[in-house]
């Protein structure tokens, strides 16, 4: 192995892991446009003009401050973790030392402006968020010749990792929009690498394929699962490489597994409203109670997939008809708290109806452009470490599944995405009968079910105390798991994993406060206790059926299937 790989590897694996940490799964929720992060500059430079003894105050204090780092007394320093100066030559080398220092004072300089100008709390919201993205884009180590990683590679290779650098560049203008590519897509295919579990499609309609997976136990609980991912990405985030499949894992418990792969719309499906998911559900749910002879089934829903189930599970009203067991993970069912993640102060009446006539206009929304504005609100760990990676550096952007799965969204039809940010309006699942599909009122009160909900502590996109208002309002009897993760990551959390964590309890009528004071902690992966919880409510053990499908839902096509590669 020469020079170059041996720098390569560890650095595509930082990359890797921080950017997982933030992956996407996106939340069709957010409706946020290039538009509004321009209005948001717009605040910032309208402080600037119209309290100018602020700006001047500041810029005196960075002034006093530079002298400081001139003459060596400045004791500034990056906050700890941050990889970005973890290359020795900002602490060795007096220059870069002073660089960086002066960097870190403009940036304090800059956010301290904000803080005191007389803007709004939600006007200074704004403002932080551009000068966030700002302060990240001017950093020392985004340029050629101010990181010592790029100018010691540029030496180390004779000049060979520029000559990379452009040619990756060039790539992504072409083929990714202009933005670095987070991951060498040429290093996985689905079926072949991703998403290998055995099974078959027993059932499709215009909307979506049920995916019936081969047991891998003699003996399975009668009451199946059915998974309902979100529409916005993929399914098989939870069937990704072996080791971290969460298919495989209740297969190996013997649970029956079944899981709903969603079509990828285009513009000529814009009519497609909440009321139509709720109905293909339905008939998938149909199709996995007619093929195990289960009256009922346990659902779980994922993020914007546990809205489709938890609105579609209301439809159904009354005690327990056809969902037995309710299962919600990363998921706002009150769009409300969703104002403490990173665009919180973006969701305004303003840009949700903006966004709301955008994609009606576009008759779609295309999950790659969300995947763009997305990856602003975490530009150091989305946007460049790949710059510094794929172009000063030279290297090929890393093979990740997740970051595969990642890049792999599909597009939301106008009208769904329209119901979804109606939701902000009506609260549906707080306000009983603000909202009705296919004639039923939405009323949580009059549903119940056992409910297992998930949320992630470092979650960005379903910030996990909104989670529990999840659990609060699914009932009082929910289980409430707070994983030590972020949003996947909270997800793909299998038993080997060394680093996973968890708090679990009873949900807090008191609030998520309340909940982390009682909660019991426990070391180890939610999974073990999640499927515990299943066991004891998926019915009796009976023989694992011999063959998939039935007489009336035979098989259709091996799994994969064929929506996911639309």
């Amino acid at each position: 192995m020469n020079a170059e790989n041996r720098q390569q590897i560890p650095l595509n694996e930082g990359i890797s892991e921080d950017a997982s940490r933030n992956t996407l799964a996106l939340n069709p929720l957010v409706g946020i446009r290039g538009q509004d992060l321009v209005d948001s500059a717009g605040v910032l430079f309208k402080a600037v003009f119209n309290e100018p003894k602020v700006a001047a105050d500041q810029w005196t204090s960075f002034l006093g401050e530079f002298g400081s780092i001139l003459i060596g007394k400045s004791e500034r320093a990056p906050q700890a973790g941050d990889r970005r100066f973890s290359d020795a030559a900002w602490k060795e080398s007096a220059l870069h030392s002073g660089m960086l220092k002066a960097y870190l004072a403009w940036g304090d300089a800059v956010s301290s402006f904000v803080d005191k100008t007389s803007l709004s709390d939600i006007d200074k919201a704004r403002a932080h968020l551009v000068t966030e993205i700002l302060i990240d884009a001017v950093a020392p180590t985004n340029g050629m010749l101010t990181n010592p990683a790029a100018v010691r590679r540029f030496v180390d290779t004779g000049g060979r990792s520029v000559w990379h650098g452009l040619k990756n560049y060039i790539d992504d203008l072409a083929r990714n929009g202009g933005m670095p590519s987070m991951v060498d897509q040429s290093a996985f295919k689905v079926g072949e690498n991703l998403a290998t579990t055995e099974g078959s499609v027993i059932f499709r309609n215009e909307f979506l394929e049920l995916i019936q997976y081969t047991p891998t136990a003699p003996k399975v609980r009668k009451r199946p699962l059915v998974i309902t991912p979100p529409q916005i990405n993929k399914y098989y985030a939870l069937d990704l490489s072996p080791d971290k499949s969460m298919v495989r894992f209740l297969l190996e418990s013997g649970i029956q597994v079944f899981c709903v792969s969603w079509r990828n719309p285009t513009a000529a499906n814009r009519e497609w409203g909440l009321d139509s998911y709720v109905v293909a559900l339905d008939q998938a749910v149909d199709a996995a109670r007619e093929i195990t002879g289960s009256n009922d089934i346990s659902m779980m829903g994922s993020c914007s997939g546990g809205i489709t189930s938890t609105a579609y599970f209301a439809t159904l009203g009354g005690p327990a008809e056809k969902i037995r067991n309710m299962v919600l993970a990363v998921c706002l069912l009150d769009p409300n708290t969703a104002d403490e993640s990173a665009f919180g102060c973006l969701m305004t009446p303003e840009t949700m109806h903006a966004a709301k006539e955008a994609s009606r206009l576009r008759g779609m929304v295309d999950g790659h452009e969300l995947a763009r504005m997305f990856a602003w609100m975490r530009p150091n760990d989305l946007i460049w470490n790949y710059w510094v990676n794929n172009y000063l550096l030279g290297n090929r952007p890393p093979a990740f599944d997740i970051l595969y799965w990642n890049a792999d969204t599909t597009r939301l039809p106008a009208r769904l995405h329209g119901d979804y940010l109606d939701l902000y309006f009506t609260n549906p699942f707080v306000n009983a009968g603000k909202l009705a599909l296919n004639d039923a009122a939405i009323d949580m009160s009059k549903v119940k079910a056992d409910c297992y909900v998930v949320a992630g502590v470092t979650d960005h996109i379903t910030p996990w105390k909104g989670v529990h208002k999840t659990a609060q309002i699914m009932g009082a009897a929910t289980t409430f798991v707070l994983s030590n993760s972020g949003h996947l990551q909270s997800l793909l959390n299998p038993p080997a994993n060394p680093k996973a964590s968890f708090m679990i309890g009873p949900v807090s009528p008191a609030g998520p406060d309340a909940f982390l004071v009682a909660s019991e902690k426990r070391k180890g992966s939610w999974w073990l206790d999640w499927r515990d919880w299943l066991h004891a409510r998926s019915g009796e053990e009976v023989d694992a059926p011999a063959s998939l499908g039935s007489q009336r839902h035979a098989v259709l096509a091996p799994a994969p299937g064929t929506y996911v590669f639309e």
